[in-house]
């Protein structure tokens, strides 16, 4: 039976919806135009999947308080802002099957959308002296910024190692989720080692749901992310980078063409997705996808039972078999 969000998230069912209350009230503003921004966004919100990992993290260490609900609400304000920022970088016009915010409002209004929330979570967590969740968070950004500039650059040569590969999901994807959990940790005031193991155990689950969006791009339907769009992008992921490693010269030189000038043709890229899958590509990233969860697992057995830590295994489960 597949597993669903409403009922992993069963133990912290009032307190998410609680912390939607609270953050709808956090994104009010006097501004006009902003104020309707902001509820434009909230609306189309997503599963919400980073905060229930904050508050399921911080049930599994001990308890949940209002600084879990902050710790939350300072997670999905910057998770946001980063979108808000990536869709004008990417020059992106759609979010989710909506309009992003730069394809309604231009970019320079989004540039501001995104730095207005940041600057909001900066103050709630200045304003309530949650120095120890703000210097989690400040570290998940300069990470995440760091990891896309790295994969920029390495976008330019198609030189992408495995090694190099898991470095740049480590800071763009896995630092996020990790900030989650040890921000869910922290919050309910246990030790700095056990703040660090909860980090370790997110850092796994984010390298696990990295690879996973990944491999959508290798499906056989459309679903989450449209096939092949990695390849049409340049971007080179574990799948990719495993075959080719497996590849004579001619051929990797020749696969390596096609993704930097041909990736705008579906028969092109159809032709690299079935080298990716004679290649043993899917098989080796699944592996690997796998090995990050299980290793999350073994962390986790650290904390003692209770519904919070079942429904922490739960959505780690449901973040490797989602469809989307």
């Amino acid at each position: 039976m597949s597993l669903k969000l409403v009922d992993i998230k069963a133990p912290i069912e009032r307190e998410m919806e609680e912390f939607e209350q609270k953050f709808r009230a956090l994104m009010k503003t006097r501004v006009m135009l902003l104020d309707k921004i902001m509820s434009y966004i909230v609306k189309r919100k997503g599963k919400q999947m980073r905060p229930m990992f904050v508050f399921l993290s911080a049930g599994t260490c001990g308890r949940i308080d209002e600084s879990t609900h902050r710790g939350a609400a300072l997670i999905e304000l910057l998770h946001t802002a980063t979108l808000v920022h990536d869709d004008v970088v990417d020059e992106a016009n759609y979010r989710r099957g909506f309009f992003s915010v730069n394809a309604l409002w231009k970019n320079k209004i989004a540039v501001l959308v995104g730095d207005f929330l940041l600057s909001r979570g900066l103050h709630l967590s200045i304003e309530n002296r949650d120095f120890d969740m703000l210097g989690i968070v400040n570290n998940a950004v300069r990470d995440m910024s760091e990891g896309e500039l790295l994969q920029m650059e390495k976008a330019r040569r198609l030189d992408i190692t495995e090694e190099v590969y898991y470095e740049i999901i480590r800071q763009k994807t896995a630092s996020l989720i990790a900030s989650c959990c040890s921000v869910g940790a922290s919050s309910s005031g246990v030790s700095a080692e056990t703040v660090g193991l909860m980090r370790q155990f997110g850092e796994k689950i984010g390298m696990a749901f990295q690879i996973k969006d990944d491999l959508f791009d290798y499906g056989e339907d459309e679903i989450g992310k449209p096939v092949g769009i990695d390849i049409k992008e340049k971007k080179m992921t574990l799948p990719l980078i495993h075959a080719l490693s497996k590849a004579g010269w001619l051929e990797k030189r020749r696969i390596i063409r096609i993704v930097k000038n041909e990736g705008s043709k579906p028969a092109k890229v159809r032709e690299v997705i079935e080298f990716v899958k004679k290649s043993g590509g899917i098989q080796y990233a699944t592996t690997a996808m796998n090995k990050f969860h299980q290793d999350a697992l073994v962390l986790l057995a650290n904390f003692p039972e209770s519904s919070y830590k079942r429904s922490l295994i739960q959505l780690v489960q449901y973040t490797i078999d989602r469809n989307n």
